[in-house]
């Protein structure tokens, strides 16, 4: 595949990428995959957040996305507020020069569009931002695919979001609300699709992988402190969160369930020590897993999943194994309702124990309902990203459209 000038495509991604975030990685993997079945020939390279990480594992150059290296650690001292402000405008400079050397840049999947989690306007929005700008300025065509979005209370993060979306040559959602969000901000969402989140693209494990304990149960945490908007009572919710989950993971206990824990993020580590402290207990262990597909193999060994971290949820659903979810945002509960367990959702904020328990009997006595349910759901999943990866390729490469939607077929 090459460009109009007779050379080979040359295409970015971007992100949070090899930052120690699973999900992030597993829809850099995703689209990687999409782009090694279909446009073989294509150069690809990233500007992210862990560029090591990134070359060590997917094999591709990779560029720091921030000159200052302690951009995501809070600045209290003169010199480093002074560092980043340098930063932010060297950075400038960094990311047009970077997106310049590109045809296509691909920023895949990702929640890059919303604040369910605590955000700074001047961190990664502000990155996005340069990026869709320079995108604009350079010719380069940039890419929005499979992200997530949601209603934003801050002003100047809101800014940021809206126009980098207006300026992005392509945009796709992984849910009607990320969608209707936009659409609510103000941009033209006329021609933006709505697909499953780009994982669902991912390898599943073998279906009914047998588990080394029978019964065994596989909770998901996850460092949750709330939303964006939530800042002033965020050690109040992580409070009521770990104290919920950790009575939810006592009673199974003391049911004789073996219990395995799951993360999500690097950050997620200290809930597990709390909850291993607190229930101190050998039915309860925790997984190594350093990528999406290691979840997959966890869920998919367990007879139950209950997890909090939206990649997590997708692992099991993926997995096919019955799952409820601590659902701390709409795009949670989109997905559950997507595969057909909307019923079974209960609020990350106010983890109550004891109805957690009953919905978690009931997914029980339905697992092998529900099961069949995901089987056809994923099937439905995997046609729709089909549909996805062939939308990708016209827009972003219209020159080899139809080669290369064959290609992407024909792979394995």
């Amino acid at each position: 595949m090459t460009s109009a000038h007779g050379n080979p495509v040359r295409v970015g991604v971007f992100g949070l990428l090899g930052s120690g975030n699973l999900g992030n990685d597993g829809s850099l993997e995703a689209v990687l995959g999409y782009l090694r079945a279909a446009h073989p020939e294509a150069v690809v390279d990233a500007l992210c957040g862990g560029p090591e990480a990134v070359t060590a594992r997917y094999g591709i150059p990779a560029t720091r996305m921030h000159w200052y290296r302690g951009e995501y650690r809070t600045a209290s001292r003169a010199g480093a507020v002074a560092g980043k402000a340098l930063g932010k405008l060297v950075d400038v400079f960094r990311t047009a020069a970077w997106v310049r050397r590109h045809d296509v840049v691909i920023v895949p999947g990702m929640g890059v569009l919303e604040a369910t989690l605590p955000l700074r306007p001047w961190g990664f929005p502000y990155a996005l931002f340069l990026l869709c700008a320079s995108g604009r300025v350079s010719g380069a065509r940039v890419a929005l695919v499979g992200v997530g979005a949601a209603p934003i209370g801050n002003r100047a993060t809101r800014t940021l979001v809206r126009w980098s979306a207006r300026l992005a040559a392509y945009r796709s959602y992984r849910d009607a609300p990320s969608r209707d969000a936009m659409r609510a901000m103000g941009v033209d969402t006329a021609r933006d699709e709505v697909h499953p989140d780009l994982a669902f693209a991912l390898p599943a494990p073998p279906a009914g992988a047998p588990s080394d304990t029978p019964g065994q149960v596989c909770v998901g945490v996850m460092a949750f402190h709330g939303s964006d908007d939530d800042r002033a009572r965020a050690e109040e919710i992580h409070r009521r969160y770990l104290d919920g989950t950790t009575r939810f993971v006592r009673a199974l206990v003391e049911d004789g369930r073996p219990v395995r824990l799951l993360t999500g993020d690097d950050v997620d580590a200290p809930v597990v020590a709390a909850i291993l402290d607190a229930v101190d207990s050998p039915l309860v262990t925790v997984a190594e897993t350093a990528s999406l597909a290691d979840l997959m193999k966890e869920t998919a060994a367990a007879d139950t999943v209950v997890a909090t971290r939206y990649h997590n949820l997708i692992c099991a659903l993926k997995a096919g194994t019955p799952t409820l979810a601590l659902s701390y945002a709409a795009k949670s509960d989109a997905l559950m309702a997507q595969m057909g367990l909307g019923v079974y959702c209960h609020p990350a904020r106010e983890v109550d124990a004891d109805r957690l328990l009953g919905q978690f009997r009931e997914l029980e006595r339905n697992s092998a309902e529900l099961r069949r349910t995901l089987t056809e759901r994923n099937q439905e999943a995997a046609r729709h990203l089909e549909r996805q990866f062939t939308a990708l390729t016209a827009a972003l490469f219209p020159a080899t459209g139809h080669t290369h939607a064959h290609a992407l077929r024909e792979a394995p």
